[in-house]
């Protein structure tokens, strides 16, 4: 039987008519569903679809031919003509606030559950279980169901986290939003932040996706490095950002503000990234004026090999995609949603937005909980178990940075105890 149906073709089932319909409906009401499906050759689930439908709408276009009837009878209306039409009435599953599981609980109690359940339309099984945890909850064995804050205030104060995130990071769409409370230790999900937002105005911006399988990341931090420069309008004035950013970690290593694509721009701050992070062991970049030349050995490709450093030439900008993702969120976030008065103080306000980025902003590419600085400064394992452990907000308060090195192999002396660094995370030496 289940090899025919599987087989059978959806243009072999049989389409019946709106008259063969009406009479197998009257037929329910008179013989029954059982008899009425063997009579017309119809499953019984079919048939009980066609009565309800057939007498919800009865009672709604009698009600709008003038019987001005209020919900309840309506509702009432629509329950008779369910039995009437011989098909059991569809329940819906409601919520309860706690105050109302104790009228319910208090109510049965004292009357009896038959007359709470007559009286509230709680089914009998679901007042037993009340009364049950309740017991239980007397003498310690868990939580009780009429303890507890009314669920809207609850639906409340979460559509409040996630308008309160959104409006201090307007650029963030309700993903990054969704990571961003999870991170903070408030659970909710796409859809819902995305209802919440849209109902406050949310607009999702208009992406051009082209797919592309060649994926790669480098599998430590400071093992390349991306650079680009991002071109923007500040009241008329061109400016050129440089953004230099680790391919492992998507932390930024540095950045510089110009006037144009210059090459001592690029070399004043890949030095200063040097010192503050160390050296990397490769760096791409497209091919720019300021990072490569088509005649001769630029000047960033003589300080490259003056460090030992190799330069990778990206021949197709989807090879540099970490950098211009980045852009494109550095548009989105910053740039599109403020506005600035001069160019020094776009270049204050995007320090502070990239410090953000690095320590607080949660990442796609590191799993939706890790910001940059996690797995930068080897930090992961202890953020995921603190998460883990429900510790939310505080996730990273006991996790600084200062002590921690980004040397492949280092020994230091802390507090006269030999302490062995590997990549950021302490191997031997007194616990952290």
């Amino acid at each position: 039987m289940a090899e025919s149906m599987a087989g059978k073709d959806r243009s072999e089932y049989r389409v019946y008519s709106p008259e063969e319909r009406q009479a197998a409906v009257a037929d329910v009401a008179v013989m029954g569903l059982g008899a009425a499906a063997r009579k017309h050759g119809a499953p019984k689930s079919t048939l009980s679809r066609w009565s309800r439908a057939q007498a919800t709408s009865e009672v709604i276009e009698g009600n709008a031919g003038g019987s001005l009837l209020s919900d309840g009878a309506v509702e009432s209306e629509i329950t008779s003509a369910f039995e009437k039409s011989g098909t059991s009435v569809p329940r819906v599953a409601r919520v309860y606030a706690p105050s109302e599981k104790a009228r319910v609980v208090e109510y049965a109690q004292a009357e009896g559950v038959g007359a709470a359940q007559k009286k509230f339309g709680v089914s009998r099984w679901t007042i037993y279980d009340w009364l049950r945890r309740v017991k239980r909850a007397a003498v310690g064995q868990g939580p009780s169901p009429t303890s507890g804050e009314d669920p809207k205030a609850i639906e409340l104060r979460r559509d409040q986290e996630i308008l309160g995130e959104w409006h201090r990071h307007p650029g963030l769409g309700p993903s990054q939003i969704k990571n961003q409370l999870r991170r903070s230790g408030v659970k909710v999900s796409v859809h819902t932040a995305r209802r919440v937002m849209e109902d406050a105005g949310y607009r999702p911006p208009k992406v051009e996706r082209r797919h592309h399988d060649e994926r790669y990341e480098a599998v430590r931090p400071n093992h390349m490095w991306h650079l680009d420069f991002v071109q923007r309008f500040i009241n008329r004035a061109s400016t050129f950002t440089l953004i230099l950013i680790d391919d492992c970690t998507r932390f930024v290593v540095g950045h510089a503000v110009a006037e144009s694509e210059q090459a001592d721009v690029v070399v004043k701050c890949f030095e200063e990234a040097v010192r503050l992070h160390g050296r990397p062991e490769a760096v791409l970049h497209d091919k720019g004026s300021a990072f490569w030349s088509w005649r001769g050995i630029s000047r960033f490709t003589a300080f490259l090999t003056e460090l030992g450093i190799d330069q990778v030439v990206a021949k197709h900008k989807e090879w540099n995609g970490k950098a211009e993702v980045f852009n494109a969120n550095l548009h989105k976030e910053f740039f599109d949603v403020t506005r600035f008065f001069d160019v020094a103080e776009m270049r204050r306000r995007l320090s502070a937005h990239l410090s953000w980025y690095n320590h607080q902003r949660t990442h796609h590419a590191l799993g939706g909980l890790l910001v940059p600085a996690d797995r930068y400064y080897g930090r992961a394992d202890e953020v995921l178990a603190r998460l883990e452990a429900g510790v939310g907000r505080e996730a990273a308060d006991g996790l600084g940075l200062r002590e921690r090195c980004l040397e492949l192999f280092k020994v230091v002396s802390h507090e006269g105890q030999a302490e062995v660094w590997l990549l950021g995370k302490k191997l031997l030496g007194l616990p952290a």
